[in-house]
């Protein structure tokens, strides 16, 4: 059943060693093909086989089986389609298993018909089966330690790679640009590359091109205004003018394969620089020379899928270096004797680690928990206004002649 496989084409959007371990055991269907999952709309997937987009749907069963599992079918997942018969579109009978999958945890809405159940948001798979991510972030407004650490943990629980972009390099100056870009490089793990460009340039794509490679599949990430769109716009075209594609492709002749069209930008808001969300759905876009390239829109909150604190501090890496060092095993970082993660971090950088540790600790509560835990916040506000209205007034009365 495999030499009916078409693997050539298949990698030209994208297919890697471990999927394609997963075909070489053979497909049971023998009327279902391997194809990728490029964008999901609200009543139809778009699907690309390597060789034209194909509009299809999920099959019950499946999506009855995906539910179960607290799961759903994303861009970027591998999927087996069948012709449906006399509908003239595809069936997707199966998902095979993610290599890799970047998942959030999405706000959950307060309800009282269920004051049991876990407090925390479902989960969210955002992309599958992804090699590296491009953390977008802008030099001018939108630069942001704090959240380009959020991102980094976003990627590191998912296994993911990842390579800094920092965006609009020909917004400020070079001494600023040199200071941002080692701000940024401090908060790092070890190894992982920092890049300032400008996106609008074809250089640089030919900075990201040992990341291009054919079968890589990379997906931007970052703030709405933060150049993700500009960049996949500028790669394409980069990677089409060193590898003429045939008429009405986005491929080389010998991976001819069609592709959603580049996507539209917008301005920013001249108040902070933010963008207005120009990309509103997630697509997965093959390029010339066989890589595949997802862009997203921007995250208005991203809430990580930490399964524990372990999980967090391994994420943020030095956390976890030092911290075996630390007197106490189960040190907290906190206010303990002997603490090494105290001494050695940055109190912002130690900051926001205790602020998502808050976030996944509120997430294991219910919601009944939640709001005994706010109740108890808002009293100790109130006595804390209490006791400072009472000593103005004592100082008033002390003040009188």
């Amino acid at each position: 059943m495999t030499d009916l496989i078409n693997f050539e084409a298949l990698e030209c959007i994208g297919l890697s060693a471990a999927m394609h371990a997963q075909l070489a055991c053979g497909v049971a269907d023998p009327t279902a093909r391997p194809m990728r999952l490029v964008e999901v709309q609200r009543n139809h997937l778009l699907l690309h086989d390597g060789l034209e987009p194909r509009r299809g749907q999920a099959s019950p069963g499946l999506m009855r089986d995906l539910q179960r599992q607290d799961e759903a079918l994303v861009v970027g997942d591998w999927v087996l389609a069948r012709p449906q018969d006399g509908a003239g579109g595809w069936l997707v009978v199966c998902r095979l298993l993610p290599q890799h999958q970047i998942t959030r945890r999405l706000a959950r809405r307060n309800s009282l018909r269920d004051l049991d159940s876990p407090a925390d948001g479902p989960r969210q798979a955002l992309v599958s089966n992804v090699d590296t991510a491009l953390l977008v972030m802008g030099l001018d407004a939108d630069f942001n330690l704090r959240r380009l650490e959020r991102y980094l943990a976003l990627v590191q629980l998912a296994g993911v790679a990842a390579v800094l972009v920092l965006s609009k390099a020909d917004t400020v100056l070079p001494v600023q640009q040199a200071q941002r870009l080692a701000q940024a490089r401090a908060v790092l793990p070890l190894g992982m590359a920092a890049l300032a460009l400008d996106l609008r340039r074809l250089a640089a794509a030919e900075h990201l091109a040992p990341w291009l490679r054919r079968g890589q599949t990379l997906v931007l990430l970052g703030s709405s205004g933060a150049g993700k769109t500009t960049l996949a716009n500028t790669l394409g075209t980069a990677v089409s003018a060193r590898l003429p594609p045939l008429p009405g492709t986005l491929l080389r002749p010998d991976c001819a394969a069609s592709a959603p069209g580049p996507g539209q930008t917008g301005p920013v808001r001249m108040a902070d620089r933010r963008g207005r969300h120009t990309t509103t759905v997630r697509s997965l876009r093959p390029l010339p020379g066989g890589a595949c390239l997802i862009d997203t829109p921007g995250l208005r909150a991203l809430r990580l899928d930490l399964a524990d604190a372990h999980s967090l501090a391994e994420a943020f890496g030095d956390v976890a270096r030092w911290a075996t060092l630390c007197r106490f095993r189960d040190c907290q970082h906190r206010l303990e004797p002997g603490c090494v993660v105290r001494e050695q971090l940055p109190q912002a950088r130690l900051r926001n680690f205790h602020k998502l540790l808050r976030e996944s600790g509120r997430d294991g509560l219910s919601l009944a928990e939640r709001q005994a835990e706010s109740a108890r916040w808002k009293a100790r506000s109130r006595d804390a206004e209490l006791r400072l209205r009472a000593k103005r007034e004592a100082g008033n009365r002390h003040g009188q002649p």
